[in-house]
């Protein structure tokens, strides 16, 4: 028999909005046993069915929804369905825009919490975050190989928040072919290499595919400086855009040296292209004391907050980034400025730049916003799902 979590009276209220999560503090009693990452029934305090969902005994998030339909079974035929129905949509998305890399599922998002899928040309690339997510790994792995036959799939299951469900990093091969060291796919006319076994996230950062082709109408003629570079999509697009110099800035020798591959891969010329090893803090004061100037600055940093005791603190290194890039710019320079922290909200993040540029002495407009690319879609009862947040700022 399955397992119930029934609701303190009141708590109902974010499922009714077909939120998908809840969390511990709204659980009055659990009536029958359930283990980590098994499918729960979830009731509200009259014991009214409300939603089926995943249970994690260790997150401060104790179910996350499956589904809102009290016929439908979690089995390889829900995931088939979820799948299919993910695909469809960035399947058009990839003829319309010609790639052959995308998110194929983003968690809640696609009604599959805890759950990221990237598509790698012939690869698939998955992430399960949740402890639902783990326990349903053979009906997930069994579903993908139906709907992408063709595909090899590989874990990348080795990320640290899932510590916080009680689970295991892994990461390693899972059917078909083993990846290659550098897998060359297609975005915009560019053509990049990503390490699967290795690189950030499930490889690489598919979300800025959009900032990244944004970039190319700001750099024509233009001394650019790409900060956070990792393995430099950015250069390589402002490369296109026709820029006058790229220097790209990353701590990591490894990525760098795959950012020059990138650049010779795409036959741009490479005198047109700097690579510095260094931290972006400690080298953009550097530049402002030598009297550096760049006419576009791209400002993708890492993410700076992890829980809500963190923000303030990042808030702090958001405003300094900012102001010290702002710094660097000639009049009239165009910063492309983001924030992957998902507790970052747009408007604090907009007040961050304000900050900055009041701190700076410079006047700033927002001239554009970015986000995640359309195959990292925000379903409307789960606003979480925005967490890449990015202006475009006309910097006088």
């Amino acid at each position: 028999m399955t397992a119930r979590l029934i609701l303190s009276r009141g708590r109902e209220k974010s499922l009714l909005r077909r939120h998908p999560w809840v969390f511990s503090g709204a659980i009055s009693r659990i009536e029958g046993n359930a283990i980590s990452g098994e499918t729960v029934d979830v009731c509200d305090h009259k014991g009214q069915w409300l939603a089926r969902a995943a249970y994690s005994p260790q997150s401060q998030i104790r179910a996350r929804v499956w589904t809102w339909q009290a016929d439908e079974n979690i089995d390889i035929e829900f995931f088939v369905r979820r799948i299919k129905k993910a695909g469809q949509w960035r399947e058009w998305l990839a003829r319309t825009d010609d790639l052959d890399s995308y998110r194929l599922i983003a968690g809640e998002s696609d009604g599959l919490p805890g759950i990221t899928i990237d598509k790698f040309a012939g690869y698939l690339v998955v992430q399960l975050l949740s402890a639902g997510a783990e326990y349903q790994r053979p009906a997930l792995i069994t579903a993908l190989q139906q709907c992408y036959p063709e595909c090899s799939v590989y874990d990348r299951s080795d990320v640290s928040v899932r510590k916080k469900e009680g689970l295991p990093l892994t990461q390693g091969f899972i059917s078909g072919q083993q990846p290659p060291e550098l897998l060359p796919i297609t975005e915009h006319g560019m053509k990049l290499l990503v390490n699967i076994k290795e690189g950030h996230k499930t490889g690489y950062y598919l979300d800025q595919r959009d900032s990244r082709f944004a970039l190319r109408r700001y750099s024509k003629d233009a001394r650019v400086l790409n900060c956070f570079s990792y393995t430099g999509g950015f250069a390589v697009s402002a490369l296109l855009g026709g820029c006058k110099e790229v220097i790209s800035v990353d701590t990591s020798e490894a990525a760098l040296d795959v950012a020059r591959q990138n650049v010779e891969l795409n036959n741009l010329p490479g005198d047109k292209a700097q690579y510095i090893r260094d931290d972006v803090f400690k080298l953009l004061r550097t530049y402002r004391d030598t009297g550096e100037k760049f006419d576009v600055i791209v400002m993708d940093p890492p993410k700076f907050v992890e829980n809500k005791n963190q923000l303030t603190g990042a808030c702090r290194g958001y405003k300094d980034i900012n102001m010290l890039a702002m710094q660097l710019l000639n009049p009239g320079g165009i910063l492309l400025t983001f924030s992957c922290s998902g507790l970052m909200t747009v408007e604090l993040f907009q007040k961050i730049i304000a900050d900055a540029a009041l701190d700076a002495g410079k006047t700033v407009q927002l001239v554009d916003q970015l986000r995640q690319a359309a195959d990292h879609p925000v379903i409307s009862t789960y606003p979480e799902g925005l967490y890449l947040k990015g202006f475009v700022c006309y910097v006088e």
